[in-house]
């Protein structure tokens, strides 16, 4: 007559185990995108520190427009979404897989309906970035992280200048024709065309709005307009990169959920 040690062991091989490569799959995944979402905030608090934003609280008047801001609640959301999945899987941990599991679905479906809105109103959408964009210069000198933000813009993605054209920097006060300074009626450095200097000028954009030359040392084209062209142009690998995000997502939701019922299962034959 067989033992009841030798009963209970044969009983726990006859049942199927949870996955391990599926376990350690979603474990490594969400490694992966922990360590990237810790790295994006770790760089938004470094550059919130060295704004002495901390000890400043009056400079939120403008945190919407902080690019800073942005990488740390995006790093944020990323760390503790990838935290959860990756203890999640590791622990065979349901609760946490489910928190994982909905909170990627609420992005994703969210995602899904600002792309469905931004597509139907997209003309509401184009005066709502205009907007904001007329804001940022506003606040170019206000925000050094800002003004880095724009000049890369301006003089290394899109090669333009302003929002529509090179007059919206007069809604700056001191870009406008009406400032005391040096800067009146000019542009930032990050408008001019490049030149074979080896030395930068950095006072090119100094007068640029009111001369007639403009055209041969600035760039005179919108970032709006000029983005524009530049979507059309690389739409299919804009939308393959949308793709490739959105299959991500709803892998690791169908993943982290043949987990958790795999655990679930296990949990109901050993009555747990």
């Amino acid at each position: 007559m067989p033992s009841k040690s030798g009963n209970r062991y044969s009983r726990r091989q006859d049942k199927s185990e949870v996955s391990c490569c599926m376990k350690y799959l979603i474990f490594g995944f969400n490694v992966l995108f922990w360590l990237i979402g810790a790295g994006i905030c770790g760089i938004g608090l470094w550059a919130w520190m060295e704004k002495d934003t901390f000890q400043n609280i009056g400079k939120l008047t403008n945190v919407t427009l902080d690019p800073a801001l942005f990488f740390i609640l995006s790093g944020g959301v990323m760390f503790v979404i990838a935290f959860c999945g990756c203890i999640g899987a590791l622990r065979e941990n349901t609760c946490l897989l489910t928190l994982f599991c909905v909170t990627l679905g609420l992005i994703f479906v969210m995602e899904l309906v600002i792309g469905i809105l931004g597509f139907i109103y997209k003309d509401w959408v184009k005066n709502q970035i205009e907007s904001q964009v007329k804001n940022m210069i506003v606040n170019y000198r206000e925000d050094v992280d800002l003004q880095n933000l724009i000049d890369w813009v301006q003089q290394d993605w899109l090669y333009c200048c302003g929002v529509t054209s090179y007059k919206d920097w007069g809604l700056n006060r001191y870009f406008n024709c009406a400032s005391p300074g040096v800067e009146k009626c000019g542009v930032p450095f990050s408008c001019c065309k490049p030149t074979n200097d080896i030395i930068k000028n950095r006072q090119c954009g100094y007068g640029m709005i009111n001369d007639t030359s403009r055209d041969t040392k600035i760039y005179t084209q919108g970032c709006i307009p000029a983005g524009e062209k530049w979507l059309e142009s690389n739409l299919i690998p804009v939308a393959s990169v949308m793709v490739g995000i959105a299959v991500l997502q709803i892998l690791g939701i169908c993943f982290a959920h043949n987990l958790k019922s795999d655990v679930n299962a296990q949990k109901a034959k050993w009555n747990y």
